[in-house]
């Protein structure tokens, strides 16, 4: 089994349903929980790809705020020297942005949180992983920073009116998603819980969001099921190629 490193920066954002995905489609995944104290491995060596979840922490930390995302920060640039299968999502997608020479602020729109949809960009259409998705997919937001600048030469898959950089790809296999897919109603609702600055700059009121989210997440599972299904094909594909 072609094996993927999974980085959990906060035990509050766990790959869940992802991790559930990625498993289904063959993947063995290496899980290291940082919130848990789990150590990070020097190098990627052993591994076909590599996913980069959320937490509450800021991309724009210092070491001493975040100690625990600089070796995250240092994984991220060894997998886009590689052209490593690399999904990073969220704060992952921000880290992954600023590694690779873009930039990420305090969100100029406030924070956007709950369901959503973003849409595809023509580029998608290129894109192995990104060309079976619908024009609009459903996802879940839930963030306080933005990316504002990509890395020169990424590729912008998808966007929003609110934040333009909803997901993007650098060389051929490295991906940043800005918004979650793996997210459960029991994950939304204790973010919901811990964020009530988020939640403020909804227009719906706590339960209505909570409630919005749950409906969605089947049709996340619809769309996002196959998604992770194909990035699990690219990490076996470019694995036995490398070998």
């Amino acid at each position: 089994m072609t094996r993927l490193l999974v980085v959990v920066p906060s035990e509050t954002d766990p790959p869940a349903r992802l991790g559930e995905w990625l498993r289904a489609a063959g993947l063995e995944l290496d899980e290291r929980r940082l919130g848990l104290g789990a150590e990070l491995p020097a190098t990627l060596e052993g591994y076909g790809g590599l996913l980069v979840l959320g937490g509450p922490q800021s991309s724009m930390d210092d070491e001493a705020t975040s100690p625990e995302l600089v070796g995250v920060r240092e994984l991220l640039r060894q997998a886009l020297a590689a052209d490593l299968p690399t999904l990073a999502v969220c704060l992952g997608a921000q880290l992954l942005a600023q590694v690779g020479g873009g930039r990420t602020r305090v969100g100029a729109e406030g924070p956007e949180v709950g369901a959503t949809l973003v849409a595809k960009r023509d580029a998608a259409d290129a894109d192995p992983v990104f060309r079976p998705l619908p024009l609009s997919p459903d996802v879940i937001q839930w963030h306080h920073d933005e990316i504002s600048e990509l890395p020169a030469g990424a590729t912008l898959l998808a966007g929003n009116p609110h934040y333009p950089h909803q997901a993007y790809r650098v060389g051929t296999a490295v991906y940043g998603l800005q918004f979650h897919i793996e997210t459960t109603a029991e994950m939304v609702r204790a973010w919901a819980a811990s964020d009530p600055v988020g939640v403020a700059a909804s227009p719906l009121d706590v339960e209505m969001l909570c409630a919005r989210a749950d409906a969605a997440h089947d049709d996340l599972a619809e769309v996002w099921r196959p998604f992770a299904g194909r990035f699990a094909d690219l990490v076996r594909s470019r694995a036995q190629v490398r070998a």
